[in-house]
């Protein structure tokens, strides 16, 4: 089957660990767009030496997941895109079955596969007419775009750096009576949480709850206003708050530092401060 339809978009950060076996499943005459949120030129020259269908943009600094996919979303020129996380791998035949999804569905905006935590084949059969069920949202780590169902309402909202960008968009996918599908005969497997190198996973810790926090405040903030906003996260922001005091006064500082960036990122968010926090990565 012709993949001349298809640009796969990977966005990166640190993710030697992983991106090897990501590009390995896919492919070897399917364009691939890699948006590397750093400036390692050498692995850039060594995806692109390994890889003869990569394309590997250095950003210099760390976009996120919003930015630096619609950067890769934008370098694009074929009907489809296949927005694929590091530590997701696909099966030999996954890019056959989104093509004949997509020739079966036509108007759609987003195809994802079925193995999501919400809607597991093996749990959920009854769910499925057939091949295909439509949903209201799906999760961003294997999203396949047709792009021209995009031209009215753009990509991600990159007011968010990681955390609820992908529900946003497909909230407002829906609030334009476009269609979102997963299709239980796609299968991509997907780790989950280790889309960077293991010897920075407290900094990625750190920052994925600095990021969550504030990611869910903007987003009830956004579609419900930030009274209910402020209602829904006032639970998390007084137990983060507790949590600081008690591991600090037990001299528990790496717990102290993850509940401080719970509250850090709350305070910000509800202050309309934006998403600036970064985890601090020393290259050796």
């Amino acid at each position: 089957m012709s993949f001349d339809k298809i640009t796969v978009v990977i966005n990166t950060f640190h993710s030697e660990d992983r991106i090897y076996k990501c590009l390995e499943s896919i492919p070897k005459n399917l364009k691939v767009i890699n948006i590397e949120n750093s400036d390692n030129i050498s692995l850039k020259h060594e995806i692109e030496k390994m890889h003869s269908n990569v394309k590997c943009y250095l950003t210099g600094e760390n976009l996120g997941y919003a930015k630096g996919n619609n950067l890769g979303l934008a370098k694009v020129n074929t009907k489809f895109a296949l927005i694929l996380n590091p530590d997701a791998h696909l099966e030999k035949n996954t890019i056959d079955n989104f093509l004949k999804s997509a020739e079966k569905l036509k108007d759609f905006a987003i195809i994802g596969p079925a193995q999501q935590d919400e809607f597991n084949t093996t749990k959920h059969n009854d769910l499925f007419d057939g091949q295909q069920i439509q949903v209201d949202y799906l999760k961003g780590f294997a999203m396949f775009l047709n792009l021209p169902e995009f031209k009215d309402l753009g990509f991600f909202d990159e007011n968010f750096f990681i955390y609820l960008e992908e529900i946003d968009l497909c909230k407002r996918i829906r609030k334009k009576n476009k269609k979102i599908f997963l299709d239980k005969n796609i299968k991509i497997n997907h780790i989950g949480g280790k889309s960077h190198n293991k010897k920075i996973d407290f900094e990625m810790e750190l920052s994925r709850n600095w990021h969550w926090m504030w990611s869910k405040f903007y987003f009830n903030k956004k579609y419900y206003g930030f009274i209910y906003s402020l209602l829904s996260v006032s639970g998390n922001l007084f137990s983060a708050l507790l949590k600081v005091i008690l591991f600090s006064l037990i001299f528990n500082a790496k717990k102290r530092k993850i509940y401080f960036q719970r509250f850090s990122g709350l305070i910000n968010s509800i202050l309309g401060k934006k998403s600036w926090y970064r985890p601090k990565i020393i290259n050796n």
